[in-house]
């Protein structure tokens, strides 16, 4: 089973590179000239994007192929107040430039919008804000030329004190989605709320890829293992959906999440790195049935983290652990 690494956003590696420069709206505001106050955010725009196009190089370099932007590429691009503002006209060179490079490469990359996009709500302002949400990420992925193949990865959302209802409104507000929009999607299972069991059921039901994150798993169980889930979340990675944009013979491999808990005091939170032998179980169940999986590492230490699973990957190999590295972040595991 071939096993690509990758990891989220910043860089702890590469120095003054960070892709999410911002400017509040308090600040914005104190602007006297909105247009002109419009060109500085757009100005924070174009270095986010530079310096995407830097990370993405250094990646390349790293042999790193699997990528999360971050969602702060274009800062205030969702505030209410500036609706009638459209960033892509001035920035579409930039994005451009991101994007063939991507295509160049052969690069997996996606984003994942913050927790307040939820799909579950009951309220239709905080919908509205959702859906508004996912439709910038969705221009952001159109806007660099990017197939339906680079994901939005997304949580099922809040209970608000019923679970199943919470569910089915879900389903019921993902059908009400653009196409374009439904393609772009994946769902996670989360670390309070929503199992991987129940995610799983809500992906089955609308034809959505699941990303499964064994941290999340572990912390928020119904007693299942992780590789008990596997058979049927690599199914709902052959869904249309889930292939859509995909070259023909050519699967896109299932993703999945890891982090490791920062104490036993803190079981939720990230540590800096990755332990190695959680994730190295779990791979080694799911090998045998498995031609690929890709492995995003949401670790504090980003890409310091990604190097450092790999010297413990190239330490198990040595010990003729049934792992062998193929390359600066790729391994191949027996099962």
């Amino acid at each position: 089973m071939i096993v690509r690494f990758g990891y989220v956003a910043m860089s702890t590696v590469i120095k003054d590179c960070s892709p999410s420069k911002t400017m509040t709206m308090t600040s914005f505001k104190k602007l006297d000239d909105r247009e002109a106050a419009l060109r500085r955010l757009e100005n924070i725009a174009r270095m986010n994007l530079h310096n995407t196009l830097r990370l993405m190089k250094h990646n390349i370099a790293s042999d790193i192929f699997v990528y999360r932007l971050t969602s702060k590429l274009i800062p205030l691009a969702t505030h209410p107040d500036l609706q009638d503002w459209n960033p892509f006209i001035a920035l579409a060179e930039e994005f451009a430039e991101v994007g063939q490079f991507v295509k160049k490469h052969g690069m997996r990359v996606s984003f994942h919008p913050d927790h307040f996009t939820v799909l579950s709500t009951p309220r239709p302002e905080v919908l509205v804000s959702s859906v508004r949400d996912l439709q910038h990420h969705t221009d952001m992925l159109d806007a660099m030329g990017l197939p339906a193949m680079a994901k939005n990865n997304i949580h099922i959302g809040g209970a608000y004190g019923d679970k199943p209802v919470a569910a089915k409104r879900f389903e019921e507000h993902f059908r009400e989605l653009p196409a374009a929009m439904q393609a772009r999607i994946t769902l996670e299972n989360d670390d309070k709320t929503f199992t991987a069991p129940e995610t799983l059921s809500v992906c089955q039901n609308v034809g959505l890829p699941m990303v499964l994150d064994i941290h999340h798993q572990w912390v928020n169980n119904e007693g299942e293992l992780p590789w008990e889930l596997w058979p049927d979340i690599q199914q709902t990675w052959q869904s249309e959906l889930a292939q859509k944009d995909v070259p023909s013979g050519v699967l896109l491999p299932p993703k999945i999440h890891v982090s490791s808990p920062r104490s036993p005091s803190d079981p939720r939170s990230h540590a800096d790195g990755v332990e190695p032998a959680p994730l190295v179980a779990f791979l080694k169940r799911i090998a045998a049935d498995t031609p690929a999986v890709d492995v995003m590492i949401e670790a504090k230490h980003k890409d310091g983290a990604l190097f450092g699973l790999m010297e413990a990957m190239k330490e198990l190999a040595d010990a003729g652990n049934g792992i062998s590295l193929l390359n600066g972040a790729s391994v191949n595991i027996e099962p």
